[in-house]
Order: structure tokens, then sequence, then C-alpha cells
């Protein structure tokens, strides 16, 4: 069974990167936008860019870091409005070939096959950026207990029962 191909394929071959390092840029086609934007559950992402500096790290491992920008369409944790956001972090990430038990604590990747797949570490890193309860700018959040025109008592209550109560006290 084969893996399925990740939204933004740009797979890397560990031996071609110079001793010097190297440079990549990474843009993302709006057919790849589009996928990534599925995979994430956003409304749309518009563009994903990256620069990345490959840099040979311990003997035959590579390091990996940069920083991706992207413009995304999210909704709002309050209003449920759709808005566009610009979405920018650093990347650093450390590739060694077949990482042990020992490695797992220090946060390195395995190597697959002697490739790494950059598209999936710029994916990734958009991912862990998100805002999990994204706000649209000026949008506020007011709960039924800041409205003390509706409910003067639930405003003093220091309790939630102290409203109920105060709504039986009503009836009678």
């Amino acid at each position: 069974m084969t893996e399925p191909r990740p939204e933004l394929s740009r797979p890397v071959e560990v031996s071609r990167i110079p001793l010097t390092g190297s440079t990549e840029t990474i843009v993302a086609e709006p057919a790849e936008c589009a996928l990534i934007a599925e995979r994430l559950r956003l409304p749309a992402v518009h563009s994903l860019t990256a620069e990345l500096v490959l840099i040979r790290w311990r003997g035959e491992g590579v390091k990996v870091i940069g920083k991706f920008t992207a413009e995304i369409e999210q909704i709002c944790s309050v209003t449920l409005d759709p808005f566009r956001a610009s979405v920018s972090d650093s990347i650093e990430r450390y590739f060694l070939p077949q990482a042990g038990p020992a490695d797992e604590d220090a946060d390195i990747d395995p190597l697959e096959e002697g490739m790494i797949e950059l598209g999936e570490v710029v994916v990734e890193s958009l991912s862990l950026a998100l805002d999990p309860y994204p706000r649209k700018p000026g949008a506020e959040f007011h709960s039924p207990s800041d409205d003390s025109a509706s409910a003067p008592e639930a405003a003093s209550a220091s309790s939630p029962f102290a409203a109920l109560a105060g709504l039986k006290s009503r009836k009678r």
C-alpha cells in the first residue's frame, strides 16, 4: 500500500544537497492551495510561500531553517464570519537517517529513503501556526452575564444559581 501524495510535494534528495548548503523557494500553486485548505479545514488558502535553507548536519543529517508566509481565509470563532488573515512563522527542523528512540526527545525527524519532503514541512508548520480560535478584527464576545440591562440581578450575582433564584422569586 502506497502512502498518499502530500498536498504540497517538494521532495529533496539529501545526497544532492551540497556541503555548503542550499536554498529552496517553495510557492504553492492554486490547486495545491485548495488541497491544503481542505486538509487544514480552512475556507481557503490564497497563497503559501516559503524560503528554506538546507544545511548538512551531523554527517548524513540535514537542518532545515527558514520562514513561510500564507494568506488564508478563516472562520471567526465569535461571529462565524469568514475573514482573510496573514500567517507567517519560522521553521527549524532536523533530519537524520534512521532516527532512533534517543532522537525522539530531540525532535529529530527520520529521513525517508534519503529524501526530505519540504512541502510537508511547510504545511505542518502552517498547521501549527494557525490560531485555534481565530477572531475577526474588531469582533468581541459578549456573554449573557455582560448584558446588565436584561438581567440586573444576574450581573451582580456571584453564582449562576443566584440568577435562577431571581427568576423564581419574580414568578411569585
